[in-house]
Order: C-alpha cells, then sequence, then structure tokens
C-alpha cells in the first residue's frame, strides 16, 4: 500500500498524503469502486479494470510516483512503450491505455486531475482479426456427440444446442436459473454484461433438448434438490465457466475438427449464420447483447466474404 493519509469524503478510499497530494493508489480504489457502485460492471470486468491499473501502478512506483498528479503524458508515453518493449500485443497495449483512458476521466470530472494526461494519446493500430466459425455440417457434427442416454450426456446437449440456439456467452449459460428458462413460449431471460436482461428465442430443438434434460437428466444430477441452477455438475452444484469449458475442449477433441473451438466459437457461429441467412443486423445486436452495432458489425465482414467465396465459386466470369 502507498504511504497515504485518508480523509472523510463521499467514498471510503479517497486519500491523500501528508503534502496534500492525491494517492494514486487510493485514487484507482475509488474508481473501480465507481465502477462496481455507480455504473453495476460485472465482476470480471472489475477484476480486468483492477488487473490493468495496478500494472501502471507497479511502473509508476518503479518511476517514484505514488501521487496522481505526478502522472503525466512523457510518464504514460514511457509506460506505453516499456509494453511494446516487452512483447504486448497492439491489442493489449490498446486495452491497457482504454483503461488509462477510463480512469483519467473520471479523475478530471470528479476535479482531481484539471486536465487528462491521457488524451492525446491513440491506441496503436490493430489488425482486426475476424472470429473463426464453424460450418453447419461441423455444428451438427459436434452437437450430435453427447451420449443422451445419461444424465451427463442429456445437460451436455443442452448445453450445447441452448448455446449455438442463442449464442449467449459462457458466463450467461452458467448463470441461467431455472426461472429464466420459459420452453412453452420459446424464449430465455439472460442478463448480460452490466446486468442488462435481454430476452432471447430458444428455437423448438433446443426447447426439447432443454426438456428432455429437465425431465430424464437434471433430476438425476439434483443431490439435495435445492439448487436452482439451470445446468448442475456430477456434484448437484451449479456448473462453473471451467467446468464447461472442459466439456467443450472434450467433444472438440472427439470430433477432430481442426479450429480451436471455445464457448465462443459458438457465439460467432451463431450470428454468422444468422447473417448469412437473411436476418438483420439489428435483431442480431439485440440478440447478442452488443451495446455498440459496430461490435455486431464484424460479423458482417465474414458473410460478405461467404459472398465472395460463392461468387468465385459459381460465376463463369470470376
Amino acid at each position: 500500500m502507498a504511504d497515504c493519509g485518508s480523509r472523510a469524503t463521499y467514498s471510503t478510499f479517497f486519500a491523500i498524503d501528508k503534502s496534500g497530494g492525491i494517492c494514486l493508489e487510493k485514487s484507482i480504489d475509488e474508481f473501480i469502486y465507481h465502477l462496481a457502485i455507480e455504473r453495476g460492471l460485472a465482476e470480471n470486468t472489475l477484476v480486468s479494470y483492477r488487473a490493468d491499473l495496478s500494472r501502471f501502478l507497479s511502473f509508476c512506483r518503479k518511476h517514484g510516483k505514488q501521487l496522481l498528479e505526478q502522472v503525466d503524458k512523457d510518464l504514460i508515453m514511457s509506460y506505453l512503450f516499456h509494453l511494446q518493449l516487452n512483447g504486448r500485443s497492439p491489442a493489449t497495449i490498446s486495452r491497457l491505455l482504454a483503461a488509462l483512458h477510463s480512469f483519467f476521466l473520471f479523475a478530471v470530472r470528479e476535479e482531481y486531475l484539471v486536465t487528462d494526461p491521457s488524451a492525446d494519446l491513440e491506441s496503436p493500430k490493430i489488425s482486426q482479426k475476424l472470429p473463426r466459425v464453424l460450418s453447419i455440417e461441423e455444428v451438427d457434427l459436434l452437437l450430435g456427440l453427447p451420449r443422451t442416454n445419461e444424465p451427463a450426456g442429456l445437460r451436455d446437449k443442452a448445453m450445447l444446442e441452448l448455446l449455438y440456439a442463442t449464442g449467449v456467452r459462457v458466463t450467461e449459460l452458467v448463470s441461467l436459473d431455472l426461472e429464466h428458462v420459459h420452453i412453452e413460449n420459446g424464449f430465455i431471460l439472460c442478463l448480460g454484461k452490466g446486468g442488462k436482461e435481454r430476452m432471447i428465442p430458444l428455437g423448438d430443438v433446443a426447447a426439447r433438448c432443454i426438456e428432455e434434460y429437465l425431465t430424464l437428466g437434471r433430476i438425476k444430477l439434483c443431490k439435495t434438490g435445492g439448487s436452482s441452477a439451470l445446468f448442475l455438475n456430477q456434484h448437484g452444484r451449479r456448473l462453473t465457466r471451467q467446468g464447461f469449458w472442459k466439456i467443450i475442449k472434450k467433444y472438440a477433441l472427439k470430433a477432430n475438427i481442426k479450429i480451436e473451438i471455445t464457448p465462443h466459437t459458438f457465439r460467432h457461429s451463431f450470428a454468422t449464420h444468422l447473417l448469412e441467412n437473411g436476418a438483420d443486423i439489428r435483431s442480431v445486436q439485440e440478440m447478442l447483447g452488443h451495446a455498440d452495432i459496430s461490435t455486431t458489425q464484424i460479423y458482417t465482414h465474414l458473410t460478405r466474404n461467404k459472398l465472395k467465396e460463392i461468387y468465385n465459386r459459381s460465376h463463369p466470369r470470376a
């Protein structure tokens, strides 16, 4: 911890040192508190912000800077150069700089700083890396692998079908409770980033697989009878992110599919296949839970590439 004394303000974290300067570490603490309480960001996002800003804090300490007002543009540029020299990718540097931008904007807004020392610094150019997606044949192969004559297989089948049918994130998938699934009406209620709830159509196949899992599988996995979680592990407790990753890896290995398959591969495939088959981008944005449509637009690049392939393969003058 930095050598800073505390004073009473609206936050429990804010502190000044003996000279009256603002403690950098405590101001970062207050920023994280602001993200959690006032903006309601998810725990994983808070952990990411904390880790990124702690890395910058360590760099500042090594250069003898422990006060917020000691941080200037030159120091931040030195930090970015240090990251580059240590082999950090443009994407990582861009993310770390974005965290600093958010932090210093907060500091200016709270009048801890007069100006933002990171304001004129731009993120490094990042080549847009298109997500890898599964073909419809590969999806069919994966979804046909779980053994539905046993409870775990029924669960796996229901999870994979739900993942592909809705495009939910893995955290959203394992966070689903029984009350979030409305099979008779054909939709699920999903709690996404920032605590935002969205309704996603389920589809007949996924609905049928979930119903079979609830009737024949979950009842055998549920040891105590008190869990509200939709998907349970072998001990009757809520399946974790790590547990689901292992399941995905197991079926990917069985399928012998060449590309690396993660839970997000299903999300990418869901969005791409919808757009390829005529879905409008605004609807896909809503189902994915993207706050900004520019995030969804990456999938239009994939569908354009697909159209080019079809054209080159089919047109006599291609």
